[in-house]
């Protein structure tokens, strides 16, 4: 019988994410700060919010701010389409979501399969990244969300 990656581990611990991407790059977030995923929804923008901020959604009652992934890690930015989904994702102790092009899986990645990161990669800075995860042929890269905004914008987030 064939082992999976997980099995393979000699230490057999693993992490869970949940799988996207932006551009061609496919990227990942640890699935324990993912509250829920949604189709694209009307956003409201808000006046003088930060440039990465695309406005505000309600959220069943409740109203969470949208932040456009590619604007915050100065990628390209592109229309959104039919596969363009929002994140809800939890920050700082607050619903947040973010704008991806689309969402592709849940991911279960042996913890040996995950490599520190690079100083630089696909144009994003290493203070926002976990590590560089291998799963078969595909690199993915894995983002820390509790560093990818700093507290000046948290503080801003708080206001919108």
């Amino acid at each position: 019988m064939a082992k999976t990656e997980a099995e393979a581990s000699p230490t057999g611990a693993t992490s869970k994410f949940v799988g996207f991407t932006l551009g061609k790059e496919e990227y990942a977030v640890d699935i324990l700060k993912v509250k829920e995923i949604k189709l694209m929804i009307a956003i409201t923008r808000v006046p003088k919010a930060p440039s990465f901020v695309e406005g505000v959604i309600n959220l069943r009652g409740e109203i969470i701010p949208i932040i456009d992934l590619r604007k915050k890690l100065s990628l390209p930015v592109s229309p959104q389409t039919e596969d363009s989904r929002i994140i809800v994702v939890e920050l700082e102790e607050r619903l947040v979501g973010i704008i991806v092009d689309s969402v592709s899986e849940v991911l279960e990645l042996p913890d040996d399969k995950i490599s520190p990161p690079p100083p630089i990669i696909a144009g994003i800075e290493a203070e926002y990244l976990r590590g560089v995860g291998r799963l078969g042929e595909r690199l993915l890269i894995l983002l820390d969300l509790d560093r990818i905004l700093t507290m000046q914008e948290i503080s801003e987030l708080k206001r919108v």
